[in-house]
């Protein structure tokens, strides 16, 4: 199975701009290419998706086994002619949840982007340092990303000298991922996309060597012990209303394939555009995003808040994240402190913190059983928000690696509610729970 792990030596490093540079070039060759990305994020996907042109996935070795990665790594890899995954922040750090981890779980050889902006020798230091930091390593060879052109002679002299391989260069573009609080730009918000990545793709095969690497992609794939997926119901499928529009983007596409294994057909709304829930629903998803950006068209937007209101009071199993969870509040403030109605259904305002609040990974345990939860279930989670709560809830506990932890989120039976993001590899019993109460919700089973 052809594979590589592209990471940086470094948040910043340029592995994104890369990573896009590779799959414009490979699709330009006409490779069948996948992609992955590293963690939890949801927006680096949405750029590989944007030039491929085909769903990109995510491996998280925070919430998912070792068995877990490896099977999904296979099951949306094993066609391609090569699969791109894509690291995050530097390669060592995130603990668990690390570039590193992920190479050495699923045994992939990885390329290293060192940011050579502003230095000469010390770019072999850097070099060194991560090529001996941790072995085994995975490290295969590098790309040296903003290298002046007089450099390249000495960057291959280190590579031989270091005993690694040299890849290549990207030099300095026009087009920099531009970033916002959140991280990146949304593919859609840059102007002439296309252009911009068919740039990219250009300078990626004039200076990186792509045969070099799809001769050294090719890995074994580790032997794992598979999870498998039965339907819940028969021909009759609960029908779930999913939330995707700008506001709401941030859904992992694991997360639907999962249900639609279980037996659930996915409808998508736009909680901007339509006046209401699709009809016949026996469920209701609403992830997150930037609604922080769409207040006035959410909240003028009525008829639809009216259609979630109803079907949330009448018991309709709901999974309200991040900024799903900040839209059924009664209320969202803006950064000048105006406030723009909402579902009414969490009593208080959200609110702009102006800086991360409670961000990473965690752990979220149940003292009673809800929609999703069991009791004493111990289920890991992500946090990426710059808003907060007047009611954040008291059904869970959270609880970081440094054993700090605090109350969040809404629970019943009906509803989970809050800012933690879940990804239901992490424990497909989240899913079939919830995909059990809309069966029952729609009278498919007692």
């Amino acid at each position: 199975m052809k594979r590589v792990l592209i990471a940086g030596t470094s948040s910043g490093s340029g592995k994104t701009t890369v990573t896009c540079a590779l799959l414009q070039a490979l699709k330009n060759r006409g490779l069948q290419t996948i992609s992955f990305k590293c963690g939890p994020d949801y927006i680096d996907p949405m750029f590989h998706s944007k030039i491929l042109g085909t769903d990109s996935f995510n491996l998280d070795s925070f919430f998912c086994s070792r068995d877990m990665i490896i099977q999904l790594l296979d099951k949306h890899g094993k066609n391609a002619d090569i699969s791109l995954i894509e690291g995050v922040m530097g390669y060592y750090d995130g603990g668990v949840g690390s570039a590193f981890e992920i190479a050495r779980m699923t045994e992939t050889g990885v390329i290293l982007v060192v940011d050579c902006k502003g230095m000469g020798e010390s770019i072999g230091a850097i070099m060194k340092g991560f090529l001996t930091f941790r072995q085994p390593n995975n490290v295969i060879g590098f790309i040296f990303n903003r290298l002046p052109l007089r450099l390249i002679g000495f960057a291959k002299r280190l590579c031989q000298e270091l005993n690694t391989k040299f890849f290549g260069i990207m030099p300095q573009s026009d087009f920099v991922f531009e970033s916002r609080r959140l991280g990146l730009v949304m593919p859609d918000e840059i102007a002439d996309m296309k252009r911009k990545t068919a740039v990219l793709g250009d300078l990626a095969e004039e200076n990186i060597n792509i045969d070099k690497i799809l001769e050294c992609a090719e890995f074994p794939l580790p032997k794992y012990t598979a999870y498998y997926v039965e339907p819940l119901f028969g021909n009759r499928k609960p029908k779930i209303a999913v939330a995707r529009d700008e506001a709401f983007c941030f859904i992992y596409k694991d997360n639907i394939a999962l249900l639609e294994k279980l037996g659930c057909q996915i409808e998508f709304f736009s909680p901007i555009h339509d006046c209401q829930l699709p009809s016949d629903i026996s469920g209701l998803i609403l992830y997150g995003g930037y609604p922080e950006h769409y207040l006035e068209k959410l909240s003028s937007n009525k008829t639809m808040l009216d259609s979630i209101r109803c079907a949330v009071n009448s018991g309709i199993p709901t999974i309200a994240e991040c900024g799903g969870f900040m839209y059924l509040h009664d209320d969202i403030a803006d950064d000048n402190g105006s406030k723009y109605p909402m579902a009414g259904i969490i009593h208080g305002t959200a609110f702009p913190k102006n800086k991360l609040c409670r961000f990473g990974y965690v752990k979220l345990s149940a003292e009673n059983d809800s929609l999703l939860f069991e009791k004493s279930d111990n289920i890991a989670a992500h946090e990426f928000h710059y808003y907060d709560s007047e009611n954040n809830g008291c059904d869970l506990t959270a609880v970081k690696f440094d054993g700090r932890n605090w109350k969040c989120c809404h629970c019943s039976e009906s509803i989970y509610a809050g800012f933690p993001h879940i990804f239901f590899y992490t424990n497909a019993r989240i899913a079939e729970r919830f995909v059990r109460a809309c069966g029952r919700f729609g009278g498919l089973i007692k």
